[in-house]
């Protein structure tokens, strides 16, 4: 994973100063959502490693099935990616765009995963407590694990905040081990 993201980081830094200067952080964010969920997919994925295809065919395969999606500009960098032999990296390389996005938009996304659903009244609360806490603008999603049995993990990046029942009692065991 973190072999993928060196790679990846100098190709979506690229691509984040192209859309800074150009002023279209949005578009390219659809091009690039387009393209991993494209190169993700399983077949797609057999015919971009596919070693009797050239460089300029993989490519090309890429762009067709997106079709008229996608601008110039990711058209180009797909030729690129194909050219260094780097197409499956488009999902980390999404993902790294995105974080550099959040960062300039001074934004975060947590993700809270819960036994319950919450209310949009605790949804509401956290956020603002993150806010508060991070100083940035939050963007809360929720899931549900009920293997949690309560509480609830947060996570915003590299943070992570485990308040579940699940998580103090597995450090209850830990302690008592040692």
């Amino acid at each position: 994973m973190a072999e993928l993201t060196t790679l990846a980081r100098p190709y979506a830094k690229a691509v984040f100063a192209e859309a800074s200067e150009k002023g279209a952080l949005d578009a390219w964010s659809a091009d690039l959502a387009l393209l991993a969920a494209c190169v993700a997919d399983a077949d797609m994925a057999k015919v971009l490693v596919h070693p009797s295809l050239t460089a300029q065919q993989q490519a090309q395969a890429l762009t067709d099935v997106c079709g008229d999606k996608l601008n110039e500009a990711a058209k180009n960098l797909v030729a690129v990616l194909a050219e260094n032999k780097r197409l499956m990296l488009v999902p980390e390389i999404a993902a790294l765009y995105e974080e550099l996005k959040a960062q300039l938009q001074n934004t975060v996304d947590v993700v809270v995963t819960s036994a319950f659903e919450l209310s949009n009244e605790q949804a509401d609360k956290l956020a603002q407590a993150l806010k508060a806490k991070l100083q940035c603008d939050v963007r809360l999603t929720s899931e549900i694990d009920e293997t949690l049995i309560g509480g609830a993990i947060i996570r915003a990046g590299d943070l992570v905040i485990d308040g579940s029942v699940t998580g103090k009692l597995s450090k209850l065991a830990e302690a008592m081990k040692s």
